[in-house]
């Protein structure tokens, strides 16, 4: 008798958790063109601030052109979206907008600076900035941030910590670097070189967990292009890398309520296309969930989790040019 009532506890110990932790999948509830009045309107990200949406991305003639500016948009509803602002520059390409919000209430927009042409009298290729806002609409001056040549690509707060990964963009630095922050403005070398250097590290996303764990997802290109998922304990000067075995373009990661990691990235098989992807973070595993309707010339996602919905802004060029889309994505039972 008392064998029985244990089994019959265990059983239903385990059905309360199956009950508590449902086996869902992402389901696509819309996306919708929100922006196309440039040639070429691409490399977002996304946030809630101040009770509205705030979307970052880059406008230009081109996907590589001189007059690269950074377009600020905002909407209170994510169906009617209005422009904020315009940082431009004069003499460079201004490019990959990232949207963060700093410990005080502030905006923080990051991207870099690249200099099309030598004759502008600067001696770099590449220079990360950052512009701080309280509003959205007026933004402060740049604060050059990291050394020239090291793209300080996505900025992660954590416990009032700034962090971000710099991939370096001259030919005999191909490394990615550790930075972080205490302010937002300056910022320090934590890791020389944190990444294995084989097939030129990039692009990263980083997702700092509950119990201090920071993820990183990384892309590579060259010979060896699959991505990478890092891992790493305060004070994150250690860090263990898995290779996914799988290419990867513009990655964007968040951890869901449920403590599952989710991306957005371009996948290179078959058609190129913008896909959200589950990342086990203990297997070291990426499997693609949802195609997003994407094609071409597509990716860089920003993503929010807001009223039980993942809200994704990506750009893509599968209709008529490259625009700005917006995706809300529901996680139903299989």
């Amino acid at each position: 008798m008392k064998c029985f009532l244990l089994l019959f506890a265990i059983l239903c110990l385990e059905n309360s958790v199956l009950a508590a932790d449902p086996i869902t999948e992402p389901v696509l509830l819309e996306s919708r063109r929100i922006w196309d009045e440039a040639p070429h309107n691409a490399f977002t990200d996304l946030i809630r601030f101040q009770d509205r949406w705030v979307c970052v991305f880059r406008e230009g003639q081109g996907h590589v052109s001189p007059d690269g500016a950074l377009r600020v948009i905002t909407s209170e509803n994510a169906q009617q979206w209005q422009s904020a602002a315009l940082i431009s520059s004069a003499d460079s390409d201004l490019r990959d907008a990232k949207i963060s919000i700093t410990p005080t209430g502030k905006l923080m927009l990051a991207g870099a600076e690249a200099i099309p042409h030598p004759d502008t009298g600067k001696t770099y290729k590449h220079q990360s900035l950052v512009w701080f806002s309280a509003d959205g609409t007026n933004w402060s001056d740049k604060h050059a941030v990291a050394e020239p040549n090291f793209w300080l690509w996505r900025i992660t707060w954590h416990k009032d910590k700034a962090y971000g990964f710099g991939y370096g963009t001259d030919d005999n630095e191909r490394m990615v670097r550790l930075y972080s922050s205490d302010h937002g403005t300056q910022f320090q070398t934590l890791v020389e070189n944190a990444a294995p250097d084989a097939g030129y590290p990039n692009e990263t996303a980083m997702v700092f967990s509950p119990d201090d764990t920071c993820y990183c997802l990384l892309r590579r290109d060259g010979q060896q292009s699959s991505g990478l998922l890092g891992t790493s304990q305060p004070p994150y000067s250690q860090w263990s890398w898995n290779d996914l075995g799988v290419k990867i373009g513009g990655p964007s990661m968040i951890r869901l309520p449920d403590g599952r990691f989710i991306a957005t990235v371009r996948l290179y098989d078959e058609k190129v296309r913008t896909s959200l992807c589950w990342v086990d973070v203990q297997e070291g595993t990426l499997t693609e969930a949802l195609a997003l309707p994407s094609g071409g010339d597509t990716s860089y996602a920003g993503m929010v989790w807001h009223d039980d919905l993942l809200w994704v802004s990506y750009y893509s060029s599968h209709e008529e040019k490259t625009c700005i889309y917006l995706a809300k994505v529901r996680f139903e039972s299989k």
